[in-house]
């Protein structure tokens, strides 16, 4: 019997339709082997050979967009392939490029092991786009946890930087928390699905289909309010929205540019992906499931914008500027539970906010010394010019995140208030409107230190300075990335094109 249901089992395994994530896979598995195998004195190509194999399955994803896998489920259940499935993928391998490109740069500066850093990035890669498709809490939370484990690796990797153990340390403790939370509550859920004699009440209740049949068909269940909240609770660690924000600045100043890069897009955007899920599985709590997110989103968008607008170390300032993005985005998933065009306006809120990140980021990342932890809006100051790309890649942007038109980033906040309005969300979309503006400040206050000459104290004689970080040359892969991310964001705010008909929005 035991051989007959493991057959079964195995015959519902279509590899195909994870071909993506396979590939992300096998490739780190292979950079490891060409550690192994190729002579010390050329390691230096390994990190090359992961972002060439990066191209390739982006590639071919986007060749095969149109999977013949839509719609169905795979695996008995565990993963559900759609159109936002399809999105986030590639949303996740464009991220795992740039955030590739950056750790060249950045580990140059350092004396610690290369090849691990890329092998661990291109998992967690894709345990983000199989997250991204779950249909079943085993595979939410496996794949949750191997991108959390991932991290708490990549937050603390360069070991000789007492503040990034710190982060590392913090990271795991909030972690460990989030995750406690997170299974607590689909523990409660599973329990009260499976209780026999409630409606609807059946052993599969982790899956996502059989436990939104059962909340629908039991509205008012204090043990699934509970559990719902505790798992929306634990999703929101994963965005940094608040009360669960705590570990962003902190974290984002000790990890390395590059990884925090990757907590600021792709994190953030796994979290999303998920929450969007979630959502339509908890419909039968509708008015619970609005009632916390709209709290939660409010909240934290105050809170992002009034702690970054005294900040002076920018890895803490974009850390709460992204706080209170999650915010934003939480409005769209709210508006998504009743607005059909909700999902294509957050997917492209994220996309521009990967694009204007990963300019962002990549500027930090050349700026920055060898302690990338200390960077402050002083050592920007003349970047624009000294280095003009340097300057105008940031100014673009910085620009997007704060959503001045014509750029990609004012898109996507603008769909985003639609679906808002459209869902008579007035409240929260007033927040909102207050928090840009909060935003423009600080942002710009960015802006002014790189293309305005700052005043400074007159040095004496006998006096110390201390010196600003030696800016690091642009290297032909870095520029190419920089260029790309800063032409997208003025191209996307002037025209959608094929990105804006995936999603639907055209």
């Amino acid at each position: 019997m035991t051989t007959e249901l493991l057959q079964q089992a195995s015959a519902a395994n279509q590899w195909s339709a994870i071909f993506p994530e396979l590939m992300v896979g096998c490739l780190a598995l292979l950079l490891l082997i060409f550690e192994i195998v190729l002579p010390k004195k050329k390691h230096d190509m390994i990190p090359n050979i992961a972002i060439i194999g990066l191209l390739a399955i982006t590639g071919a994803h986007i060749f095969h967009y149109e999977s013949a896998f839509l719609g169905q489920e795979t695996f008995n259940g565990l993963l559900r392939h759609t159109g936002t499935g399809q999105f986030m993928r590639l949303f996740f391998l464009l991220a795992a490029t740039g955030v590739s490109v950056l750790g060249i740069v950045a580990l140059k500066r350092q004396v610690m092991p290369k090849v691990e850093f890329f092998a661990i990035t291109l998992v967690v890669a894709g345990a983000m786009m199989l997250l991204s498709q779950s249909n079943h809490f085993v595979m939410l939370f496996v794949a949750l946890e191997t991108i959390t484990v991932g991290f708490y690796v990549l937050v603390s990797y360069t070991r000789t930087n007492p503040l990034s153990l710190e982060a590392g340390l913090k990271y795991l403790i909030m972690g460990a928390l989030s995750s406690g939370i997170l299974l607590f509550g689909i523990v409660l859920l599973y329990g009260v699905a499976g209780t026999q004699g409630l409606p609807m009440a059946t052993a599969e209740s982790m899956n996502f289909d059989a436990l939104r049949a059962f909340l629908y068909a039991n509205p008012d269940n204090l043990l699934a309010a509970v559990g719902i909240v505790l798992v929306l609770s634990g999703v929101a660690f994963k965005i940094g929205a608040v009360p669960f924000q705590i570990w962003i600045p902190d974290v984002y100043q000790g990890a390395p540019t590059p990884v925090t890069a990757f907590l600021a897009i792709a994190s953030k955007a796994a979290g999303f992906a998920i929450l969007l899920i979630l959502v339509n599985v908890f419909g039968g709590y509708e008015s619970l499931v609005v009632k916390v997110l709209s709290v939660m989103a409010m909240v934290t968008i105050i809170f992002g914008n009034l702690a970054a607008l005294t900040q002076q170390n920018v890895k803490r300032l974009i850390g709460l500027s992204g706080v209170s993005h999650a915010g934003y985005l939480m409005i769209g998933v709210i508006a998504a539970i009743h607005v059909e065009f909700a999902v294509g306006a957050i997917c492209f809120y994220l996309f521009a906010y990967l694009l204007g990140s990963l300019a962002v980021f990549g500027v930090m990342t050349h700026v920055s010394g060898d302690d990338d932890a200390d960077q402050s809006l002083d050592h920007y100051s003349d970047l624009a010019k000294t280095h003009p790309f340097l300057g105008g890649v940031l100014a673009v942007g910085l620009g997007s995140l704060a959503g001045i038109p014509p750029l990609a980033g004012f898109m996507g906040k603008l769909l985003v208030f639609l679906a808002a309005f459209e869902a008579g969300l007035y409240p929260l979309l007033a927040v909102a409107i207050i928090g840009v503006i909060m935003s423009i400040y600080y942002y710009f206050g960015w802006i002014k230190a790189a293309f305005f000459p700052q005043w400074r104290p007159p040095v004496f004689e006998g006096d110390d300075p201390v010196p600003a970080p030696v800016r690091q040359p642009v290297s032909t892969a870095a520029g190419i990335v920089l260029a790309t991310a800063a032409l997208a964001s003025v191209v996307f705010g002037f025209y959608q094109g094929p990105i804006g008909q995936w999603l639907g929005l055209g």
